[in-house]
């Protein structure tokens, strides 16, 4: 009898040893190979070879920190493994035929600095967990099928300097902790279903210099703070449902077309007459 209960604490214990088990930086990626289809590759892993071999893997101290297999013929769905691959700090899959959803564990990747999934054909919401990469500078989602709203928490990303989601379906307001998001340079949103007012606080963002909002469904005023941006030099807010006043500075930036879809869907350039004083210019329908 107490020959079976030693067994059958062993076994026990062998199971726990088991769950606790994490793969390996090199499991992980074979996993991701077999994943995206990686027979019909462009460029091929071979994955007899050590993994500092692998085209686009690159390794530090025997850990992979950066992953670039841009324009690679990827077809199939992200692992969720990658999210174990926790000394990565770069990630480009850019255009490549990727489809499913965005793994949830892509938030466990804390060094994380790049990610880049842009051109593919991704769908669904942006995962909550994403806003757990305070490391990231750059988030690039642009030209996928991603639905549902940006994060509540979006602005937990205080180092984000690039953030381009265009040309998907994203829609509901742009969350408020997004103006807490100081470190922004690039903000491309345009070709969404956004909807909402732009607010004033957005003067909070002083290190923009390009900001993209085209065709989405933005309405209300358009936020004489952003006046205050010193540093933007690109704007482009057209075809949206704005109204209001707009100063000259505003009227004056160099892709600023003021094209507005009225109520009935129907695009109309407001009139804006540019004044010799500095008064706000009246932009009507």
């Amino acid at each position: 009898m107490k020959n079976i209960f030693t067994l059958f604490l062993t076994i026990l214990a062998s199971f726990s040893m088991m769950a606790n088990v994490t793969f390996s930086d090199k499991e992980i990626l074979v996993k991701f190979y077999e994943s995206t289809n990686g027979s019909q590759w462009k460029v091929k892993w071979d994955l007899s070879k050590p993994i500092a071999s692998w085209s686009g893997v690159k390794v530090e101290n025997d850990k992979v920190v950066a992953l670039d297999l841009q324009d690679n013929n990827l077809v199939g769905a992200i692992p969720a493994e990658l999210g174990d691959l926790k000394n990565l700090q770069e990630l480009n899959l850019h255009k490549n035929h990727l489809s499913g959803t965005i793994p949830a564990s892509l938030g466990n990747l804390k060094e994380l600095k790049v990610l880049d999934l842009s051109f593919n054909s991704l769908s669904d919401a942006i995962p909550d967990t994403i806003c757990n990469l305070s490391n990231l500078k750059t988030l690039e989602l642009y030209m996928n099928k991603l639905s549902g709203s940006l994060p509540a928490n979006i602005g937990n990303l205080q180092n984000l300097e690039t953030l381009a989601v265009f040309n998907n379906e994203i829609e509901g307001a742009i969350p408020v902790s997004f103006y807490q998001m100081k470190s922004l340079k690039t903000v491309l949103l345009n070709s969404n279903k956004l909807s909402g007012t732009l607010s004033q606080d957005i003067a909070n963002l002083t290190q923009l210099t390009n900001l993209s909002l085209f065709e989405n469904n933005f309405a209300g005023q358009v936020p004489l703070a952003l006046e205050k941006l010193n540093a933007l030099k690109e704007m482009n807010i057209s075809y949206n449902k704005f109204n209001g006043l707009v100063t000259k500075k505003l009227a004056m930036l160099d892709t600023l077309n003021m094209t507005m879809i009225n109520e009935s869907g129907v695009a109309y350039l407001m009139n804006v007459a540019v004044e010799i004083d500095k008064r706000p210019i009246v932009s009507e329908e």
